[in-house]
C-alpha cells in the first residue's frame, strides 16, 4: 500500500492519546512507590509490590496486539477501539488507587492500572507503523516522544503544582495525602479526554486486501500457536535490538520503584518514618512522627517534581529530532547509543551531588535516553517488520521490556544493589550501570536500512 505522507498535525492527532497514557504511567512510576511506603510498606519489598505491573504487560501486550492486527470496523478502525477500552478501564483506576485502605489493595489497583494503559499502549505503537510510510516512520515515534515528554513533566509535578494552591501534603498515617488524590483525578481526566481528541480527529487505513483479511479472521483462532511461530521467526534485528531494551528497562524500573525512597533518603534526609518505631499513644511521639512524615511527603513531592524534569528534557530532544528529521537522515544506532550512556551518568549522579537542586542536571541527562528509548528502537524495528503482523510483533517486541522489569521486580534491584553496600541510593547506580551496558549493546545491531533509513518529510 502506497501510503500518503502527513502533515505535522496530523501525526499529532493521531499520537495525542499517548499524552494521556503517559500521565497515568507518570503518576504511577514517579508516586506508586510513595503510595506504598505511606501505606507502611519497607523499601526492601518494595519492587516485589511492582511485579503486577510488568507481569500484566507480559501477557496483555501480545494478546491486545494480536486481536488488533484481526479487528476492523469502518466506524471505529483497527486500533482505536483498544484505545478507549483502555482508557476508560485506566482513568477509573486512577481515580480509586490513592485512595487504597490497604497496601494489598493499592498493589492490586496498580495492576489493574497497568492492564488497562496496556490496552491503550500497544495500539498506539502499531498505529504510527499503519499510518505512516517508511520515509516519516522516525518522525512519527518522535513526535510521539514530543508528546510523551509534554505528558511526563506535567504529570510528575502535578502533586507539587496542586500542593502551592494549598491543598495539604499532610495526613494521618497510613493515609494518602490530599496532594496526591487531586493529582491523580486530573490524570484520569486527562487520559480519558486525550484518548477521546485521537480516537475521533484520526482516521485508519481499511486492510489493504479486505477479502483476504476476511478470510484470515475466519480461521480458527490460533492464537498461542501464532504468538509461539512468531516469536521462532521475529527479525533479526529484533532480537538484537532485545538486548539493549532488556538493559535500557531494568534501568528505568529501577528509577520508577526505587527512586522516591533513595532520593528522600540520601539527598533530601528526609527518609519515611517507620510508624512502628513510635508511641503513637504519646502525643509527643505521635507529634514527631507525623512532624517527620509530612517532611517525606513534602520531599516526595519535590522528587516527582524533579523527575517530570526528565520528561520536559525527553520533549527537547524529541523536539530537535522532530526538526532535524524533516529532511535529513540520522543514524538511530549512534543517536540511540550516546542517549543511553548521558542517562546512565545522570543516575550515576544522583549519589555524589552535594545538594538537592542538582538533581535538574542527573533527570535532564535520564531525559536524553528516555527520549531515545521511546523512538529510536520502534523506528529501527518498524523497518524489518511485515505491516499484517505490526500489531503483534510491537507486543512480542515488549516483552523485551516488560521480562527484564519482572527480573527487577522479583530481587534483581535488591541484589544487585546490595553489591554496592546496603544504602537505598545504590539502587540509583544499578540503573546507571545499566543504562551504560544498553548503551554499548547497540554495537550489536548492523543493518544498514535499520540503522540509518533515508528521511524526508519535508
Amino acid at each position: 500500500m502506497n501510503k500518503q505522507k502527513l502533515s505535522f498535525l496530523q501525526i499529532w492527532n493521531m499520537s495525542f492519546g499517548f499524552l494521556g497514557i503517559q500521565f497515568g504511567m507518570a503518576l504511577t512510576g514517579g508516586f506508586m512507590s510513595r503510595i506504598f511506603q505511606t501505606l507502611g510498606a519497607e523499601i526492601d519489598n518494595i519492587p516485589i509490590l511492582w511485579v503486577a505491573a510488568p507481569l500484566t504487560g507480559l501477557i496483555v501486550q501480545p494478546i491486545i496486539g494480536y486481536m488488533s492486527d484481526r479487528t476492523w470496523s469502518p466506524k471505529w478502525g483497527r486500533r482505536r477501539p483498544y484505545f478507549l477500552i483502555g482508557a476508560i478501564l485506566s482513568s477509573f483506576a486512577l481515580i480509586i488507587m490513592p485512595h487504597s485502605p490497604t497496601l494489598w489493595i493499592a498493589a492490586g489497583f496498580l495492576w489493574i492500572l497497568d492492564a488497562s494503559i496496556n490496552i491503550s499502549m500497544e495500539p498506539f505503537r502499531a498505529l504510527v507503523a499503519d499510518k505512516l510510510p517508511n520515509s516519516q516512520r522516525s518522525y512519527g515515534f518522535v513526535i510521539q516522544t514530543l508528546i510523551i515528554g509534554i505528558g511526563t513533566w506535567v504529570a510528575s509535578s502535578l502533586p507539587w503544582m496542586v500542593s502551592k494552591f494549598g491543598v495539604s501534603d499532610s495526613a494521618p498515617s497510613g493515609i494518602v495525602p490530599m496532594t496526591v488524590k487531586v493529582a491523580f483525578l486530573i490524570g484520569a481526566i486527562i487520559f480519558l479526554l486525550s484518548i477521546l481528541y485521537t480516537v475521533f480527529t484520526t482516521k485508519e487505513y481499511p486492510p489493504e486486501d479486505m477479502e483476504a483479511f476476511e478470510k484470515e479472521k475466519a480461521k480458527k483462532n490460533r492464537f498461542v500457536a501464532d504468538i509461539v511461530e512468531n516469536i521462532g521467526n521475529m527479525p533479526t534485528i529484533m532480537k538484537k535490538l532485545g538486548v539493549v531494551q532488556f538493559f535500557s528497562w531494568f534501568a528505568f524500573f529501577t528509577m520508577w520503584s526505587m527512586a522516591n525512597p533513595a532520593l528522600t533518603e540520601h539527598v533530601f534526609k528526609t527518609p519515611a518514618p517507620i510508624e512502628s518505631s513510635y508511641i503513637m499513644t504519646d502525643l509527643i511521639q505521635k507529634e514527631a512522627f507525623d512532624a517527620k512524615n509530612t517532611a517525606f511527603q513534602k520531599s516526595s513531592n519535590e522528587v516527582g517534581s524533579y523527575m517530570g524534569i526528565y520528561g520536559l528534557s525527553s520533549m527537547v530532544f524529541a523536539l530537535v529530532l522532530v526538526l532535524y528529521t524533516r529532511s535529513r537522515r540520522i543514524n538511530r544506532k549512534y543517536v540511540h547509543m550516546g542517549s543511553l550512556i548521558l542517562g546512565g551518568l545522570g543516575f550515576i549522579s544522583m549519589y555524589i551531588i552535594p545538594s538537592p537542586e542538582y538533581l535538574a542536571v542527573s533527570f535532564t541527562l535520564i531525559g536524553f535516553s528516555w527520549g531515545s528509548i521511546l523512538s529510536m528502537p520502534y523506528a529501527m524495528l518498524s523497518s524489518a517488520v511485515n505491516p499484517k503482523k505490526m500489531g503483534v510483533f510491537m507486543g512480542i517486541f515488549n516483552m523485551f521490556i516488560v521480562i527484564p522489569q519482572i527480573i527487577a521486580a522479583l530481587g534483581g534491584i535488591i541484589f544487585v544493589s546490595n553489591l554496592f553496600g546496603k544504602q537505598t541510593i545504590n539502587a540509583m547506580i544499578v540503573a546507571g550501570s545499566s543504562l551504560i551496558i544498553a548503551g554499548l549493546c547497540n554495537f550489536l545491531i548492523t543493518e544498514k536500512n535499520a540503522i540509518t533509513y533515508q528521511e524526508n518529510n519535508g
